[in-house]
């Protein structure tokens, strides 16, 4: 199916304004197949075309207006709306649609282990219109309101609470969304082993197939009180409360990534769920992740990006948050030294192949969706991570999360850019942030730093950088002492911030008698 184009979703949001999606699914069809409606309400700004988003096995029907769309107009994944006059409109489309087994879409799974069977959505960068018809962009927000029918005897899950509907043992309804991005909606049924609690006012819950009930069960309370920790230290650095209403963990057989920040629904890949002794470092791994996909509630769901160029941010943020808070808020006090190990190389990886390209790419170099795909590497994870790192000591954590709850009050349930992410931080500190993200994420390359030891005439030290790049950096620099007793052994005496401006060529430091 041909990939969107960046031209094409500006277009299309030029003139719509996407406002509510009633969306029914039926999940008794079969193992092959399932069944959408989806009645879509928008406006358009001025009488022109346009096509929604659908990838169906059928066209049962479209309507427009009442008036009905030919299924032959369908074009590919591509279902035109010709002729819109500037107002309101409401489009009704029913398809059959395909069960996935490589997790895009609806995902159907089996378990071998006792026969049983669950389906979960990933409809991250064109896939929900594997699952309905949408306007399939993230810029073009709207208010979902779901109901799905299922095997008797499954349970639902979804990104709000999910209630039976009265006299229906099948049929289930979930709250209405808030605005959010068509990516972000999620579904997951089945016979699920569940987990509930509840924290400040809120249902949590994790959940897994039923044969993985004992391991879940062994490891609940850590899940859960990790989950918890990182909550209540996002509510100590984030103004905005958390925005939506309960707070789900899935862990999903075959997921094809990690995990998927589903606001309210976090999914997760169900290798998570320890099956056998592990090191402390996994599990380590496993609290990093929850406290990343947290991030994202604020950061990607809340405040989310207008086209795939700045995918980048979503993910670098939510890398440097949950490594961050974890470090704060958990007994894994020592995460950025996993970092430093397990995930930079990733990145430093990456930035030294010819595939290499910048933190953040100009909008001309992500044209499509297919463009944007390859962008999901140790750049847009590590090198970014890394890069806010350097941000946050540079400009102060003070000033840094100043700009960040700036950002996020004035974009909540909207889209905004890269360039509405630096002008928030420019308000907040002294700093040249524009400078400095003009220097660290639009240029490729690592910036290897060399420190020089020299001597001083007054018979202290000089500590200089040589360096190939431009950005600027902030370093602590530590002075130590032999200990008198233990040569072989070093004191810390003191440690010191220390700027290093763009471009290279500054003085050296100078540093105290017998420091080294």
């Amino acid at each position: 199916m041909p990939a969107l184009t960046r031209d094409e979703a500006q277009t299309r949001a030029r003139l719509l304004d996407v406002h509510h999606y009633t969306v029914d699914i039926d999940l008794t069809h079969g193992a092959d197949h399932f069944r959408s409606r989806a009645a879509v309400r928008f406006s358009a700004r001025i009488p022109g075309d346009t096509f929604i988003d659908v990838k169906p096995t059928e066209l049962r029907s479209a309507t427009l207006d009442g008036r009905p769309l030919a299924p032959d107009t369908l074009d590919g994944n591509r279902l035109p709306l010709p002729d819109l006059t500037a107002g309101e409109h409401e489009l009704l489309v029913e398809t059959t649609m395909p069960y996935s087994h490589t997790g895009e879409g609806m995902h159907r799974f089996t378990d071998p282990a006792d026969g049983e069977t669950y389906v979960y959505s990933q409809l991250f960068m064109g896939d929900v219109q594997r699952v309905f018809a949408a306007f399939d962009q993230p810029d073009l927000k709207a208010v979902f309101e779901l109901t799905v029918t299922a095997p008797t005897g499954w349970t639902i899950l979804g990104n709000g609470i999910a209630t039976r509907q009265d006299g229906a043992a099948n049929r289930w309804t979930l709250a209405p969304t808030p605005p959010i991005s068509t990516y972000l909606v999620a579904v997951a049924a089945g016979p699920w082993h569940s987990v509930h609690t509840e924290h400040a006012g809120l249902p949590f819950g994790i959940h897994c197939r039923r044969s993985l009930a004992p391991y879940l069960n062994a490891d609940a309370e850590e899940i859960l009180d990790i989950t918890r920790r990182c909550y209540d230290r996002y509510h100590t650095l984030f103004d905005e409360p958390y925005p939506f209403d309960s707070y789900d963990q899935a862990f999903v057989p075959e997921f094809n990534l990690g995990a998927m920040e589903n606001p309210g629904l976090v999914t997760f890949r169900d290798d998570f769920v320890h099956r056998s002794a592990v090191t402390d470092t996994e599990r380590q791994t496993r609290g990093m992740v929850i406290a990343h996909e947290m991030a994202h509630m604020w950061f990607g769901d809340l405040v989310t990006l207008a086209w795939w160029d700045d995918i980048w941010l979503n993910e670098s943020f939510a890398e440097y948050m949950g490594f961050q808070v974890l470090s704060e808020a958990t007994r894994f006090t020592h995460t950025w030294t996993d970092f430093g190990i397990a995930r930079k190389g990733w990145g430093y990886d990456a930035d030294q192949r010819p595939s290499t390209h910048p933190v953040a790419p100009l909008p001309e170099d992500v044209p499509d969706t297919d463009s944007a795909q390859l962008n999901f590497d140790g750049i847009s994870y590590a090198k970014g991570a890394s890069a806010l790192r350097q941000l946050v000591a540079w400009m102060g954590e003070k000033d840094f999360l100043n700009g960040v709850n700036a950002h996020i009050r004035r974009h909540r349930f909207g889209n905004a850019t890269l360039a509405d992410f630096i002008d928030s931080l420019a308000r907040a500190t002294d700093r040249d942030v524009h400078a400095w993200a003009e220097s660290w994420l639009r240029t490729t390359g690592v910036d290897p730093l060399t420190p020089v030891l020299g001597s001083a005439p007054d018979g202290g030290w000089t500590l200089r950088v040589d360096r190939d790049g431009t950005p600027p950096h902030h370093l602590p620099v530590g002075l130590y002492d032999r200990d008198p007793n233990d040569p072989a052994r070093l004191v810390a005496r003191d440690h010191l911030a220390w700027d290093i401006p763009a471009p290279a060529a500054e003085p050296g430091v100078g540093l105290p008698d017998g420091a080294a």
